[in-house]
């Protein structure tokens, strides 16, 4: 059934991926599982960017999962009419069928009837006005602005050009429909960092780390692990999505230390009454602490790899700390409790192949890794050339533009094969060939002078000046 989805105004990229991921999850593919995308149509006139979309969902009670578990989805509305004027709204409502309309507008039940748009504010004058316009409904019900049993919405665009920073909307358009599920505005108010009790200078935006947590299909019962914790921003969202988590961090002092016994990762999970994580390890992305043959235990792998930006890739290793050690790097026991760990760069390229590798070996099969990678932004260059491996599969790319030149790109891949010897060496040369062909900038794991610098310039030969622009995905300049 054709549904209108309504969704806020911000990270357009993710706002359908979101959705289809969740459709998923609560089993919207289960007759075709072959075909895990959803039919989308626009209103009329409306442009790709619009908040209003139409899309067929199998059934109510997958689109009201949808929308109450979703963070971009505003609500998600059957459709009883649509117009470019209230005659023609009128005309609609008038030909829906009565036997979907009737059951909402018994005496019995009590009803609230909301007047929103996109692009212009209405006055409370106006709205009382748009709804005594919908007199011609036959609503016998009570009503209740503070728990309806049915909520209605009316919903209008003006046409305006797109020299606001909205969407263009050539024909005005209103919508009237009954609310089937909408997004918990409480939750990135309740979750929001600046409550947070323990952050660090890389700690992710609520909102995005529940986007992750979405993108991953993290439900009750599944296992979720973060090979870069941090504070665990991203642990707390699957946490509150009822998943068990785990999480590692280089960084002794952040698993360990925290600000103290009452300001440190669990101090987050405890704030919100949240499940603690399982566990919480020093380990290095490039030396896994797992025994050998431990694998698939994992549903899902999310995280934000360092990319050098406000914090660069660390991997174990640099100098010696002790004098006359030689071979194996060793602590005496005395130091042991106090020491903190020696470590070197870790480039993204390396970074990446090791995740991979990691997510290959540890996720189930069907499990998802959701990670982000970064972009120079290039309107020349058109080439994508994401990092592969034939355990998975990309299902969802979603760009989020940090900067006029700088941008990160949420990948969301499904684990399609189980981790083989054959696999393993066919990911070895995929990454030798990636690495190979891939940015300097990216090769070296620093973006901060792509992101913060302007683009330089040089003379040639000639004395003449030039500028020199970089590409990304892939390509030398």
């Amino acid at each position: 059934m054709w549904y209108l989805c309504v969704f806020y105004h911000r990270l357009l990229d993710y706002r359908k991926p979101e959705v289809e991921s969740l459709a998923e999850l609560f089993g919207a593919f289960k007759e075709d599982p072959e075909n895990k995308s959803l039919e989308w149509r626009l209103p009329e006139n409306h442009h790709p960017d619009s908040p209003f979309h139409f899309v067929n969902l199998p059934s109510e009670e997958i689109a009201r999962n949808v929308a109450n578990r979703s963070i971009l989805v505003k609500g998600i509305y059957e459709l009883w009419g649509e117009g470019g004027s209230f005659e023609e709204l009128e005309e609609a409502i008038r030909s829906y069928p009565d036997e979907r309309k009737l059951p909402y507008l018994t005496p019995e039940s009590t009803f609230r009837i909301t007047v929103d748009s996109f692009g212009k504010v209405i006055s409370f004058e106006k709205q009382k006005e748009r709804i005594q316009q919908l007199s011609y409904i036959p609503f016998q019900g009570r009503v209740n602005l503070r728990e309806p049993d049915h909520k209605f919405w009316l919903m209008e665009t003006d046409n305006y050009e797109s020299n606001n920073g909205l969407p263009p909307i050539v024909q005005r358009r209103i919508f009237f429909g009954r609310e089937i599920g909408a997004a918990d505005r409480k939750l990135l108010p309740t979750y929001q960092l600046k409550s947070r009790t323990y952050l660090g200078p890389t700690a992710m935006d609520a909102e995005m780390a529940f986007l992750m947590a979405n993108q991953a299909q993290v439900k009750p019962g599944k296992l979720v692990y973060d090979p870069f914790v941090g504070t665990g921003s991203i642990l707390v969202a699957a946490a509150h999505f009822g998943a068990m988590t785990m999480g590692a961090d280089i960084d002794i002092r952040v698993v360990r230390d925290g600000r103290g016994p009452d300001c440190n990762v669990w101090s987050n999970f405890k704030q919100y009454g949240l499940p603690m994580p399982i566990s919480l390890l020093r380990a290095d992305n490039n030396l896994p602490p797992w025994r050998p043959g431990l694998k698939e235990i994992f549903d899902a792998i999310i995280c934000d790899p360092p990319y050098g930006v406000r914090a660069g890739g660390r991997k174990s290793g640099g100098r010696k700390l002790l004098k006359g050690v030689v071979g194996p790097y060793a602590v005496p026991d005395d130091k042991r409790t106090d020491h903190i760990p020696s470590t070197a760069p870790y480039s993204l390229v390396e970074c990446v192949h090791d995740l991979l590798d990691l997510a290959a070996k540890m996720l189930v099969t069907g499990g998802r890794l959701v990670y982000f990678y970064p972009v120079l932004r290039d309107e020349e260059s058109t080439d994508i050339n994401f990092p592969e491996h034939p355990c998975f599969k990309l299902v969802a790319t979603c760009e989020q533009i940090l900067s006029f030149r700088y941008s990160r790109v949420l990948l969301t891949m499904v684990k399609i094969a189980p981790y083989t010897e054959e696999i393993a060496e066919a990911a070895r040369i995929k990454h030798l060939e990636f690495r190979v062909n891939h940015l300097k900038w990216l090769e070296d794991g620093n973006l901060r002078s792509a992101v913060f610098s302007p683009i330089d310039t040089h003379s040639n030969d000639s004395g003449d000046t030039k500028s020199s622009k970089l590409k990304y995905r892939g390509k030398y300049v």
